[in-house]
């Protein structure tokens, strides 16, 4: 097998697969990307054996067959190289021949045939799979508004992806590490599987690169639940991930159904007021201290090694006097990823029950912190 492709098509290629690749694998393959004829051209693939990715690129080839070069080196290689047109050619022993201008290339493959196949990457989706689209930029939106909630606990596995479900029609996605849970509602075309289900951490980051490397936001993209996989379809890209086996926990629990003080303040101004704060808060817990008085919330930290800091917003607000201590990175955190929006709602009620922040005037998008004793 030998083809020629343009040096950009080729690296968009070869840069989707370099999050799925595994720095350290028991299974040398696993380094490896494989490289096929595909229709108009090759497909470029690569996986950990529960994430995969495959990206058609245009090119012309000649011959059949297949070849695999490590995904990393082959990455970094084509990067440097200065001409336009990269040409490939598979050598006896696995070995990968790599041209561009005066560059030449000669570097070590494997047998393409000790590549694992994945299931459900290619092929029509089965029977009674859900299909679901949307807009790039929104289903993007939705993974980015709840994935830094997800554990980085490995021994909760159930913890460790964000849940999908079916909410009154409407796609809801929700993540919680115990500490904090994001959710967002949202209405999108096609059928929302009505048992829920939970999309791995990884699958989602590099779903999200996917859905942010195309040209347009517009860009409609095909979500497939399948069985124990699902898979992200965009133009001439596809992404498989297997789905956490496992029950998430009843999430709707912790959400306060009523708060003592609900306020509404910029989202802007409390970001900076707890960014400032957190500087001076223990490395450890991040904790600060959210005081609510008459016309007033207070950002307040307390820390014998670095000193303190008070800092004030006004806000209307005239009941009694309600202070509650949280994780700062957590608040901000979820203020970041409510990006959209001007105004935010913050609802209390003491120190002991959780707080709750939404966009002002929507009740499909919010986050739960719960508290912390400083």
């Amino acid at each position: 097998m030998e083809f020629e492709i343009q040096r950009t098509e080729f690296l968009e290629g070869l840069r989707l697969t370099q999050g799925v690749v595994e720095r350290r694998n028991t299974l040398p393959i696993l380094s490896n990307t494989l490289i096929e004829p595909a229709e108009g051209g090759i497909s470029i693939l690569a996986t950990d054996l529960d994430t995969g990715v495959r990206r058609c690129c245009t090119a012309r080839v000649k011959g059949s067959g297949a070849i695999t070069v490590n995904a990393r080196k082959l990455f970094e290689l084509v990067k440097e190289m200065k001409g336009d047109v990269i040409r490939v050619r598979g050598l006896e022993n696995h070995r990968v021949e790599v041209l561009s201008g005066k560059t030449r290339l000669n570097l070590v493959g494997l047998d393409p045939k000790e590549f694992p196949s994945i299931p459900g990457l290619t092929g029509k989706p089965n029977k009674g799979a859900s299909e679901l689209r949307a807009k790039a930029g929104l289903l993007g939106s939705m993974i980015e508004s709840t994935l830094f909630a997800v554990s980085l606990d490995e021994t909760r596995i159930n913890l460790s992806g964000v849940y999908l479900e079916n909410q009154q029609g409407a796609l809801r996605m929700v993540a919680t590490d115990g500490h904090r849970l994001a959710m967002i509602d949202r209405q999108i075309e096609g059928r929302v599987p009505e048992k829920g289900v939970i999309l791995p951490r990884k699958g989602l980051v590099e779903a999200k690169k996917l859905l942010e490397s195309g040209d347009s936001d517009d860009d409609l993209v095909t979500l497939w639940i399948d069985g124990p996989i699902a898979k992200v379809v965009r133009n001439r890209a596809e992404l498989f991930m297997r789905l956490i086996e496992g029950e998430f926990p009843d999430y709707r629990q912790v959400i306060p159904k009523q708060s003592k003080a609900k306020i509404s303040l910029g989202r802007e101004e409390f970001l900076r007021a707890l960014g400032c704060m957190s500087v001076l808060a223990t490395e450890r817990a991040k904790g600060v201290r959210v005081t609510l008085k008459p016309g007033v919330l207070e950002v307040q930290v307390s820390n014998p090694d670095a000193g303190d800091g008070l800092d004030e917003i006004e806000v209307a607000y005239s009941g009694d006097e309600l202070s509650i201590g949280f994780n700062g990175r957590y608040l901000i955190e979820a203020l970041v990823a409510m990006h959209d929006g001007e105004k935010v709602e913050f609802m209390v009620s003491d120190d002991v029950s959780p707080g709750v922040l939404r966009l002002e005037g929507d009740e499909s998008h919010c986050y739960v912190v719960m508290p912390m004793r400083l």
